[in-house]
């Protein structure tokens, strides 16, 4: 049988990077196959999440001075730091990765992995900006006797293009890919520029799982009936419209944080969530409102009313998304008020997601099964 790894981002503290790989796993072992999630930790990935937080740059002071802002961060969520990498951990350890495992720190103990066929992604595998510069894993650039195909699903590269510094490492990079798909369609120009066979749009591994099997994974808070709100990047006009709307039906705000942003504006924080609590937040809150891709694309699975705002980077994957299911009208824009109650008509956001699912499926099918 065609032994498959996957090599995607795991290893982040990152409740939206671990159920993707959660979900494009889980996805491929209901087919019957022989998969793991490879375990690759790299410094450069896992470092920023440490007590002490380690961030490569291209200057050694810039590394020092990100370091610092990143422990004093953590030294005031305290506590909460210890209990949120803690749950983190237990979710890594019961879904994604396999006790027997061995863990790669660096490429060269990447050369005697079992696996035939790699896929790559999904996630910002190719946004140098997450990765530290281009990174040879993602791409399947590594040396490996057993490996004989390299597969990119949904892989991202944070926006429409890269800076044009990147193209010439690019296009050399993405000669080792046989197979590209990728997460979001108005990238698709970019990387036909560097690779000449067709590159099908597909949706993020979470939504090759439904609902219930999402559900099983679920942690659910006490609370019920709220406002979640998830932040990645600090947004005063989110902050200002979830005011508004706590206000206005009188509901609590639950505000899921990750050390983004400490300041306090009256909300009950929650600083400790992983991926099991994270879905469950979600399940039982009555609206969600966020700037996060995988916040906004679980409001959808889930089918919470909800308004997303774009992240000031890499805004394309949330806009991207919402035009994919028909849901352009729930994505925030100034002088545009938003009806966070108003009715969604799911059923035609289902078919929408079941076009989107049978291309998926089928470059899976052709690709990897």
């Amino acid at each position: 049988m065609n032994k498959v790894g996957i090599l995607t981002f795991h290893c982040a503290d990152n409740c939206g990077a671990m159920l993707q790989a959660y979900g494009l796993k889980y996805y491929l072992v209901e087919k019957g196959m022989d998969v793991e999630i490879v375990n690759y930790e790299p410094p450069f990935m896992t470092g920023r999440y440490r007590w002490i937080p380690y961030i490569p740059t291209e200057s050694v002071l810039h590394s020092l001075k990100w370091g610092f802002y990143g422990w004093r961060n953590h030294l005031k969520r305290g506590l909460s730091f210890f209990k949120q990498r803690s749950n983190m951990k237990r979710f890594r350890k019961k879904y994604l990765i396999e006790k027997r495992q061995t863990k790669a720190l660096f490429t060269f103990q990447l050369k005697c992995l079992p696996y035939q066929s790699y896929i790559v992604g999904s996630d910002q595998i190719w946004n140098p900006d997450i990765t530290c510069g281009l990174r040879r894993v993602y791409f399947g650039a590594f040396k490996n006797r057993n490996k004989k195909k390299v597969i990119a699903y949904a892989a991202s590269i944070g926006g429409v293009c890269l800076s044009e510094k990147y193209n010439k490492e690019f296009s050399e990079l993405i000669k080792y890919v046989d197979s590209i798909s990728v997460r979001e369609e108005s990238s698709i120009p970019y990387i036909r520029q560097f690779y000449a066979n067709d590159v099908p749009a597909v949706p993020d591994p979470v939504f090759l799982l439904k609902r219930k099997r999402w559900e099983k994974i679920e942690k659910l808070p006490d609370e019920e009936g709220y406002i979640v709100v998830c932040i990645t990047e600090k947004n005063d006009k989110l902050l200002n419209y979830v005011k508004e709307l706590s206000w206005s039906y009188e509901l609590p705000v639950i505000k899921i944080e990750n050390g983004i942003d400490m300041e306090d504006e009256g909300f009950k924080v929650d600083r400790t969530v992983g991926p099991s609590e994270y879905l469950g937040y979600i399940h039982k809150a009555k609206f969600v409102v966020t700037n996060s891709f995988h916040m906004t694309a679980f409001s959808i699975i889930y089918q919470k009313k909800f308004v997303a705002f774009q992240h000031s980077h890499v805004g394309e994957r949330i806009t991207n998304l919402l035009n994919w299911y028909g849901l352009e009208n729930r994505l925030y824009q100034d002088g545009k008020k938003v009806e966070i109650d108003n009715k969604i008509d799911w059923d035609n956001v289902e078919e929408r997601m079941e076009l989107s699912i049978r291309t998926a499926k089928q470059f899976l099918r052709e690709n990897v099964e």
